[in-house]
C-alpha cells in the first residue's frame, strides 16, 4: 500500500513541531457513540441509560456522531453511492445536514441532548460533537435566503461534491461566520467540550485555525479532532488527527492483504510525512468501517474473529496518540451495522447480548485493563518508539516504548499459526499488562530467551521498576 496525505498542506508541514495539547489528552481514552445502532430506540434518552456502562470501561471522552437535523430529500441524485448501495432507502443521512442548529427528532429534543451532555459530565467524562461543514443537504434551511452559502457552477446550479451533496462555500465570509456561530452555540448552549470535524482537510486550514481560536476563547480546554491527514492541521487548528496510515495497515493485516511488517511501513511513513510531535487518534473500527457493505467487508469481529480484534485493540492502546473504541467493541459485537439503518429502516443494532457471553466478558475485562494501563502511563501518548527485530517479520511485529519509568512493549502475531521469535534480553517483563492465553517465553539451551505467541495472539508487558 502507498501511504500519503489525503490532501496537500498549504505550507511545509515540517517547518516546526505540532503545537502542544492539553495535558488531560495524554492519558485519555475516547469512545464513539453512533446513536442509530447504539440502542434499538436510537434516541438520546435510550443512549443516556447506557452512559454508566460506558464510564465503567474507563472512558474519558465520548464522541457523539451527528445529531443535527438531517436532510430528508428523497431524490437519489443527492444520495451518496453508499446510501443508494445500502438498499435501505432511508433518505436521512446523518452526514447530510439540513439545519446545523436543530436536533433531529429521530434522536429526541434539544432538552434530551442537554440531559445527555449533563449525564456525560456527571459521570466524569467529556463529550465532543461531530461537525459536518464541508457540505449540506440539497434542501438546507438557509439556501432560499442565502443561495451563495454553497458553491455554484456557471449556470447557477449547486456544485455537487464527492458524496453527491452540495458543497459549502467557505470562500464566503458569511459562511465562515455562520459556522463559527454554530460552534459557539454548541459550546454555550450545550456545554460541549469540543468537536470532531468531518473531512476537515477538505476545508481551508485557516478556517479551522480561526475556529479554534474562537472556541478556546469560550472554553480554554476545547478539544478539536480532525478527520483527515494534512500536515499543517496541527500548527494551530487541531489537537488530534485520525491515524489513517496505521488504520489502513490494520485493515489490510486483518483482511490478510498484508503481513505484520505493514504496520512498521505505515508508522515509518507517518514520521516522514508529518511534523514532529504530531498527535494521532488511533482506532481500527468506526461508523465507516462497521458498514455492512462489500466496500468495507462487514464487521471485523465477524470476519476476522475476536482474537485478531483483541490484538488490534492492544495495538491502538500501546501506540503513540489516543485510542478510540467504537460502540459495541467492548462486547465483541459482530452484528452488521449501517449508518443508514435505524429503528425504521433496516433495524441493525449492536448485539448487547454478547455481553453475557464469555467472549463479551473477556473483551470488557481486556478493555478495562487497557484503559487502566493508559491512565497509569500518560507518557505513552508521545513516548519514543523502537521497533524490535522479529525472526518472523510477516507474522510478528513488536516494539517498545521508552517511558521515564522504564520500557513498555507490545508483540503481536497476525498469523493463524503459532509464531516464535528471538526476544531482546533487555526487555524481560516485570509485569504482563494484558496477553492472549498461551503466550510463553521459553529459554533455549544456550540461555537465550524467546517469545512464543499463539495464533493471532499478543502480549503487552512492562519492564518498569527494574
Amino acid at each position: 500500500m502507498r501511504y500519503k496525505p489525503t490532501y496537500a498542506s498549504v505550507r511545509d508541514p515540517l517547518v516546526d513541531r505540532a503545537r502542544p495539547v492539553p495535558a488531560f489528552l495524554h492519558s485519555a481514552v475516547m469512545y464513539q457513540i453512533f446513536l442509530r445502532p447504539f440502542t434499538p430506540e436510537g434516541t438520546l434518552a435510550a443512549a443516556q441509560a447506557l452512559l454508566p456502562h460506558v464510564a465503567s470501561l474507563g472512558v474519558d471522552i465520548v464522541y457523539l456522531c451527528p445529531v443535527m437535523l438531517a436532510d430528508d430529500d428523497p431524490r437519489q441524485d443527492f444520495w451518496s453511492g453508499r446510501q443508494r448501495g445500502s438498499g435501505l432507502n432511508n433518505p436521512r443521512n446523518p452526514y447530510r445536514v439540513k439545519d446545523f442548529f436543530a436536533v433531529d427528532p429521530e434522536y429526541g429534543s434539544a432538552e434530551d441532548l442537554r440531559r445527555f451532555v449533563d449525564e456525560v459530565h456527571r459521570l466524569g467524562m467529556r463529550i465532543i460533537f461531530d461537525l459536518v461543514y464541508f457540505h449540506c443537504g440539497p434542501t438546507a434551511v438557509f439556501l432560499d435566503e442565502h443561495p451563495d452559502y454553497v458553491l455554484r457552477d456557471e449556470h447557477g446550479a449547486m456544485r455537487i461534491g464527492e458524496w453527491r451533496f452540495p458543497e459549502m462555500n467557505l470562500a464566503n465570509p458569511a459562511v465562515r461566520e455562520y459556522f463559527y456561530r454554530n460552534m459557539a452555540f454548541f459550546l454555550r448552549d450545550y456545554a460541549v467540550d469540543g468537536f470532531r470535524c468531518d473531512v476537515a482537510d477538505k476545508l481551508p486550514v485557516d478556517f479551522w485555525e480561526e475556529g479554534y481560536r474562537r472556541c478556546r476563547a469560550i472554553k480554554a480546554d476545547c478539544i478539536m479532532m480532525c478527520e483527515g491527514l494534512r500536515g499543517d492541521d496541527q500548527h494551530e487548528a487541531f489537537d488530534l488527527s485520525y491515524g489513517f496510515y496505521t488504520q489502513w495497515a490494520i485493515r489490510d493485516m486483518l483482511r490478510g492483504k498484508s503481513g505484520a511488517r505493514e504496520l512498521q511501513t505505515a508508522w515509518d511513513q507517518e514520521q516522514l510525512d508529518y511534523p514532529r510531535g504530531f498527535h494521532w487518534m488511533r482506532c481500527f473500527d468506526n461508523h465507516d468501517y462497521a458498514m455492512d457493505t462489500t466496500m468495507h467487508g462487514g464487521r471485523y469481529e465477524a470476519s476476522c474473529g475476536k482474537d485478531s480484534c483483541d490484538a488490534m485493540l492492544a495495538l491502538i492502546f500501546t501506540l503513540n496518540g489516543m485510542p478510540m473504541v467504537y460502540n459495541g467493541q467492548e462486547v465483541a459485537d459482530d452484528a452488521p451495522h449501517s449508518i443508514y439503518a435505524n429503528r425504521e429502516y433496516g433495524r441493525l443494532f449492536i448485539n448487547w447480548s454478547r455481553a453475557l457471553t464469555q467472549a463479551g466478558k473477556d473483551r470488557m475485562d481486556l478493555l478495562r485493563k487497557l484503559t487502566a494501563f493508559r491512565h497509569r502511563l500518560p507518557a505513552l501518548f508521545d513516548a519514543p518508539l523502537r521497533w524490535l527485530e522479529s525472526g518472523a517479520p510477516e507474522q510478528v511485529f513488536a516494539f517498545s516504548r521508552s517511558l521515564p519509568e522504564g520500557n513498555v512493549f507490545l508483540a503481536v502475531n497476525v498469523a493463524g499459526e503459532t509464531a516464535e521469535t528471538a526476544w531482546d534480553s533487555a526487555l524481560q517483563p516485570r509485569e504482563v499488562i494484558a496477553a492472549s492465553a498461551g503466550v510463553e517465553w521459553p529459554t533455549t539451551a544456550d540461555g537465550h530467551r524467546r517469545l512464543r505467541l499463539p495464533p493471532r495472539g499478543f502480549v503487552i508487558g512492562s519492564c518498569i521498576g527494574q
